[in-house]
């Protein structure tokens, strides 16, 4: 079942996601999940940009940089990054739920966000792309159970396209569901 639409991006949250666990990992210590570098490498060249959108409050709380995280996630293979190092009492624009990284990525580099796919493992990941109105991917690594049970009020009312196991699970889909 091939959808009409084209698919121009896919924004990956980090944490939980691509690697790690429910719990925030600083580069040095954060584990890629084995299968996410080819994942990333695929869809690139298949010609989908793949973008890293992630909130990491520890940045602006001095425990890390963000320096070490482009070095890091730039190493995954991501065409671009962003990243929101505020907390969330700062009240940027660009922090998960707001939409603010995936406005800047569309502008950046000139795709639709209707176009684009957000794949994450938390109930912010899935609020985001629904209000920006992309295709909605929620993986159950990471929070994804949580999301789905202690903080399914908050995902209720979107609809999301799919709910997969892992990030491999997620990009399968897509590539069933979507013109590439």
């Amino acid at each position: 079942m091939n959808n009409r639409r084209k698919i121009e991006a896919v924004f990956i949250d980090r944490d939980g996601t691509i690697g790690g666990d429910n719990t925030v990992h600083y580069p040095g210590d954060f584990e890629l999940f084995s299968f996410s570098k080819e994942l990333i490498r695929k869809l690139k060249s298949d010609g989908i940009k793949v973008f890293s959108f992630t909130n990491q409050p520890g940045i602006s709380a001095g425990k890390a940089t963000i320096s070490d995280f482009i070095v890091e996630l730039n190493g995954f293979g991501f065409d671009d990054i962003f990243i929101c190092p505020h907390s969330y009492s700062e009240g940027c624009h660009c922090r998960k739920p707001n939409i603010g990284m995936l406005r800047s990525g569309a502008e950046k580099h000139n795709v639709r966000l209707e176009n684009c796919i957000v794949i994450g493992d938390r109930w912010s990941d899935m609020q985001a792309a629904s209000a920006a109105n992309c295709i909605k991917i929620l993986v159950k690594t990471g929070a994804g159970y949580s999301t789905l049970n202690e903080h399914y009020e908050k995902i209720e009312d979107i609809d999301i396209e799919y709910v997969a196991e892992n990030l491999k699970d997620a990009i399968e889909w897509l590539y069933l569901q979507y013109e590439i």
